[in-house]
This record gives structure tokens, sequence and C-alpha cells, in this order.
């Protein structure tokens, strides 16, 4: 095993990493959300990643996005993540879906062992849990991380608990009318600093979700 895993494994073990190693994660959204929990996925060795994302690189993503430089404005974020997954570890397999997901079935998650759902769109977001749920794939979503600057009020629970976050609360309304339960998310506790249809950002908030998605993912298939 190539020895950039060296410290990993003093962690968690050689079996653990090896078990990851036979994984297959799916990411939809690589904003400054998904984009961080991708970069931690692929750092701890998950052997096979399915990337989906619709968007091109554009100037107001350089305040947060792993993949946002001013040499990559106008470029896939899909081929942008990966290649720097490719970088880290050679032996990745990584499927990339420039793709805006809105339809069961338009991106096959059936062999997957776990979902992250890192999208922005509601509807999207019930589509994959609804498919994730079919194929009794664990899923874990992110909720609203815009308009916030409190990097610390983060927590991970089953959407059912989840208070303050406008967004949670939106989904819990329309998971309990598909009669869907036992969601995990990730979510804020915090109270948004303003209210803006198109919500605010800052460089220490997102990448905080991203990197506990990722965590809850890891700890859960090595479990």
């Amino acid at each position: 095993m190539s020895t950039q895993f060296d410290r990993t494994i003093a962690l968690i073990g050689e079996a653990a990493v090896k078990t990851l190693q036979q994984k297959k994660v799916a990411v939809f959204g690589l904003g400054g959300v998904g984009s961080f929990a991708v970069e931690a996925l692929a750092r701890v060795g998950v052997g096979h990643l399915i990337l989906v994302d619709k968007d091109i690189i554009d100037e107001t993503n350089l305040n947060r996005q792993l993949y946002a430089l001013h040499s990559t404005v106008g470029k896939p974020k899909t081929e942008l993540a990966r290649e720097r997954c490719l970088d880290i570890n050679p032996a990745i397999h990584v499927e990339a879906y420039q793709e805006f997901y809105l339809r069961a079935g338009q991106i096959d998650i059936s062999g997957c062992d776990y979902v992250v759902d890192a999208i922005d769109n509601v509807t999207a977001k019930l589509i994959l849990i609804e498919e994730a749920k079919k194929y009794q794939i664990p899923v874990i979503s992110s909720m609203g991380t815009g308009n916030k600057l409190d990097n610390t009020s983060f927590a991970v629970a089953d959407i059912s608990k989840t208070t303050v976050c406008p967004l949670a609360k939106v989904m819990r309304k329309e998971l309990k009318n598909r009669g869907i339960s036992g969601v995990k998310v990730v979510y804020s506790t915090a109270e948004p600093v303003l209210k803006r249809q198109i919500p605010a950002s800052i460089s220490f908030v997102p990448p905080v979700a991203g990197l506990l998605l990722a965590g809850e993912v890891i700890r859960d298939l090595i479990s």
C-alpha cells in the first residue's frame, strides 16, 4: 500500500483503509460544501467516486469553493474535481457527470455504498434521497450554509430533530409528505445573519459542513 496512507493507517488501521479502497461513494453537488467533502473522501482513500454537478466555475465561487481559482473560471467543476482526485490518489476511480440532477435514474447509484447530497435545489435533493432510499443506500444531506457566520454551530442529526435551519424545515415537511424518514443531515443551529434570495456566503462556513459530511461517511463505512 502507498506510503501516502501511512498516517491514516496509524489512526484507523490498515484494514479500515483497505475497506475504504473498496467503497463507492456518490457526491452530488461540488460547490462550497461538496468540494470539501470530495477532498476528504479522496484523501482518506475511498476507491471509487461518482461526482455530479452541472456548473462551471464562476468568479462568484472564488470566495468559498475548493476548485475555484482565477485559472479555473469557466471550467466544469466535475472535470476539475476528477483531475484533483486523481492527482491526490492516482489509483482512485472517478466517474464525473456534468449534469443537473433532476430525474430518478438519471445517474445510476445502485452500486454505491453511500450517497452524499450537497445539492442546493430542494426538488433535486428530494429526488436523490428518494432514490437512495429505494436502493437502501445510506444517504447524508447538507442543509443550508448560506447567510451564516458561525462555523462552530454545525450538528449531525436525523432531519426530524433539526431546528432553526429554513431549508431543513422545508425538507422535513416534504420528506414527511413522501413517507420518508431516517435521513441523516448536517445542519447549522445558528440564526442567519441576514436574509437574501441569493444567499450570502463566506470562506470558512461551507467547508465545515462538507468535512462533517465526509467524516460521517467515512466513520459509517468503516464501523
